[in-house]
């Protein structure tokens, strides 16, 4: 079973003011992704550099679509509808084969959630199509989602501003079976509480937490 790292997810109750925490954070300006008009959320993105190299990551701020109707707290992905301020919320892996890594995960215990499909249309108005697994909206319970972008250009590919991704951490309790998933999914967690840490560096270093 193998796995890439696709993107983080950091949220907020406020688009405006997670783009803008960012910023505050590293000093880079996430750049205008698009509306998801079924979720009612828009976002920005920074593609995400490792050793200086782009690839298919990047960090996805998002929040209520400023442009929208459903207010923060009508919108529970993410956890968005109970958050209070910006935070790291999240992340997707890109699996080889998304059913097949769905089913292996569900056999160690570890529920990633069912495949639903989804889309945006880019600012130049090109259409984006994926696939991806859902559970509870994606609120953070320790566990990364699963995404296929099945024919769609990959959007840290895209014309971005950039981060440079410089660590990556995950933990979880030892037993459980987001502990073996995360595992399986070859993330190499440490035991402790459900988390993920991840160390970032634009013009000034941070580091995000879910904790």
């Amino acid at each position: 079973m193998s796995t890439d790292l696709d993107h983080l997810v950091f949220a907020g109750p406020s688009l405006a003011d997670a783009i803008n925490e960012i910023e505050r954070l590293t000093g880079v300006r996430g750049a205008p992704g698009g509306r998801h008009t079924t979720t009612g959320t828009a976002n920005a993105l920074i593609a995400l550099t490792v050793d200086g190299q782009p690839g298919r990551r990047y960090l996805e701020i998002i929040g209520p679509d400023p442009d929208g109707v459903r207010t923060a707290s009508e919108i529970p992905t993410f956890g968005i509808s109970s958050l209070r301020a910006p935070r790291l919320a999240g992340f997707a892996l890109r699996p080889d084969d998304l059913d097949a890594t769905v089913e292996r995960l569900r056999s160690l215990g570890a529920d990633p959630g069912d495949v639903e499909p989804l889309g945006r249309v880019r600012p130049d108005g090109v259409q984006l199509s994926w696939r991806l697994t859902r559970r509870a909206g994606n609120a953070w319970d320790g566990l990364p989602f699963l995404i296929d972008w099945q024919d769609s250009p990959h959007p840290g590919l895209g014309d971005l501003p950039r981060l440079e991704l410089t660590g990556l951490r995950v933990t979880a309790p030892a037993g459980d079976a987001r502990f073996d998933a995360l595992t399986a999914l070859g993330l190499d967690p440490t035991a402790g509480s459900a988390a993920l840490h991840v160390d970032l560096r634009g013009t000034r270093a941070a580091t995000l937490s879910t904790e």
